[in-house]
């Protein structure tokens, strides 16, 4: 279910970035026995992902899981509103005007302040 900024049927993820324990750390093993069963693991930018649509009992749990995880192991965590991806269905946000706004700043990451978007 994907939308272009400007449909109507504007939704949104929360998209959970955790940055991995060093891989040699023995924290590594315990942070994947943690994370394996909530998130993928992206090996090229070595952090843990996980994308919810609800913030019902499950996703508190499970963002309370990811959030211990990080905290636990001394990792970074992310959190931020991303448009929903190819092939998704769970369940999703409703965009407002605020949130519609820095997904559109987001997506538009690379151009210079002031510069009109390529069409």
């Amino acid at each position: 279910m994907t939308s272009s900024p400007n449909s109507p049927n504007q939704a949104w993820v929360l998209q959970v970035t955790i940055w991995a324990a060093p891989a040699a750390d023995p924290q590594w093993k315990a942070q994947l026995n943690q994370l394996r069963t909530i998130a993928s693991f992206d090996d090229t930018t070595k952090t843990w992902q996980a994308r919810l649509g609800t913030l019902d009992l499950e996703g508190l749990n499970v963002l309370q899981a990811l959030l211990d995880a990080a905290s636990a192991h001394g990792t970074r965590v992310r959190l931020e509103p991303a448009p929903v991806p190819e092939g998704w269905e769970g369940p999703v946000f409703t965009r407002g005007p605020d949130v519609a706004a820095l997904l559109e700043a987001q997506a538009d990451h690379g151009r210079p302040l002031g510069q009109l978007p390529l069409g």
